[in-house]
């Protein structure tokens, strides 16, 4: 196809006869298709995986010795079944588990809400399968939908976890992604119906061994369930820390919350800290390529995504770090890394924060790929198009002048990834802006607002 000339129609048509080989950007990777192999992730089958070196940290409430490393059970593997429908790979998530557990991982995070509401029967599935007490189970009252919010629909939520897990008690139990709505909304989910004594009568039974909740959006309700740590007494909370995330969140969105002060503020009180998103949803793996070659010289044989897991389990207080690994190579890889864990150092804790004053200039979309707001109603595969945006600035594929004597080929590349990457029916055109995705964020995307700026971007260069 002539990179010269193209016309709307001309470009749309020669889509499916391009020869040329293209990256493809559909990054799928939790738990709704087959999943791209983060980038940044070297993997030689030559080196050893340690068996009996990981480093633990010891609950202070429990006495509980947790992995450094936690399994986030948000992104199983997923194949098609006889109708060619997306299913949970059993047969994958048992090895992922059972190598796990051999290499010294021993705490899993699954909620009611992961994998289209099948990761617990998956993760309870494999777990079942080895010793109880080898492994700590942590999932969640997902109750967000009006309709769960009753004290009847949230007790059930919490009794299926119970039966899909296969399990008589959970050792973590979070209310899960609080901050969103404000405290009104905390109060309807979990006060004014009862279910937070509920919660507490279960752990005084015994059924739940550590209560707390995991926190996204606005700090006035962080700060005001923290008012009430005398009283509730949080056994654990996690939190959304990476090296980006610890000095720049609010630079990101003004609706994110610094790590440095909701970590702080948990250390103060001796509350153990749980982290999420070490990696944002792979975005710190799949950096700008002038960043990676940055990365690359310094440390040739570490992988990029070990910097970041590296400087999430920094901090002392930092109980566990979950990495949603689809693959073995991810598994791998993570496990090198906390086998055991080499601290940063001051220096390279300096050079991490230039890292992230360098991410904060490409001015990319805070999508972590968490697919809370899945399914669109109207089909858009939102988190890809959001991705495959963000993959074009950070690989320096973004057409700008139209003078540039690059501009036709990276007008050719972003269109063929784009087109190529989504079906017709599941690109941002589709989008009707009705706003249903955007409670569902947590990182306060105003998600219809992005599609519209690139699905301008695709029309500009398709009728260039």
């Amino acid at each position: 196809m002539e990179t010269k000339d193209i016309s709307r129609r001309s470009f749309l048509k020669g889509i499916a006869a391009v020869g040329a080989t293209i990256a493809t950007s559909k990054l799928l990777s939790s738990c709704t298709g087959e999943a791209k192999r983060a980038e940044g992730q070297p993997y030689d089958p030559t080196v050893e995986v340690p068996k009996d070196k990981m480093t633990y940290r010891t609950n202070p409430n429990t006495g509980d010795k947790v992995s450094i490393l936690g399994y986030g059970c948000m992104r199983w593997p997923m194949k098609k079944n006889d109708e060619g429908v997306d299913e949970i790979d059993q047969e994958k998530v048992n090895q992922l588990v059972d190598y796990a557990l051999e290499h010294g991982v021993n705490y899993f995070d699954t909620a009611p809400v992961y994998c289209q509401g099948r990761s617990e029967n998956a993760t309870g599935i494999a777990l079942s399968r080895h010793p109880r007490e080898s492994y700590y189970i942590a999932t969640k009252m997902s109750n967000f939908a009006p309709e769960q919010q009753t004290y009847e629909a949230s007790v059930k939520i919490f009794e299926n976890s119970l039966k899909y897990l296969r399990t008589d008690y959970i050792d973590y139990l979070l209310l899960h992604s609080v901050g969103g709505g404000g405290i009104a909304n905390f109060n309807k989910r979990f006060i004014d119906n009862g279910i937070l004594d509920y919660l507490f009568e279960q752990k005084k039974r015994g059924v739940i061994r550590n209560l707390g909740f995991s926190f996204h959006g606005d700090v006035e309700v962080f700060d005001y369930l923290l008012s009430k740590h005398d009283e509730w007494h949080w056994d654990f909370v996690q939190i959304q820390l990476n090296y980006l995330d610890w000095k720049h969140a609010k630079e990101q969105n003004k609706r994110n919350v610094d790590a440095e002060y909701l970590y702080g503020e948990l250390e103060k009180r001796g509350i153990p800290a749980i982290i999420m998103e070490p990696l944002l949803g792979g975005r710190l793996s799949k950096v700008h390529d002038h960043i990676a070659e940055t990365f690359m010289e310094r440390a040739p044989g570490r992988s990029i995504a070990s910097w970041a897991f590296r400087f999430a389990g920094h901090y002392d207080g930092v109980l566990t770090v979950l990495s949603g690994m689809t693959y073995m190579e991810h598994l791998q890889d993570n496990i090198r890394t906390y086998s055991p864990l080499e601290k940063l150092t001051e220096e390279e804790l300096a050079f991490l924060e230039k890292v992230a004053q360098m991410l904060i200039s490409y001015k990319t979309i805070p999508c972590n790929d968490c697919k809370y707001c899945m399914p669109c109603p109207y089909g858009i595969d939102i988190p890809t198009i959001l991705l495959h945006y963000n993959k074009a600035i950070n690989e320096g594929f973004i057409p700008g002048d139209r003078e540039d004597t690059e501009y036709r080929a990276l007008r050719r590349k972003y269109l063929i990834s784009y087109m190529r990457g989504l079906e017709p029916e599941r690109r941002a055109d589709h989008c009707v802006g009705c706003g249903i995705c955007v409670p569902h964020c947590p990182q306060g995307i105003r998600i219809p607002n992005e599609l519209t700026k690139i699905n301008r971007l695709v029309d500009s260069l398709l009728d260039d």
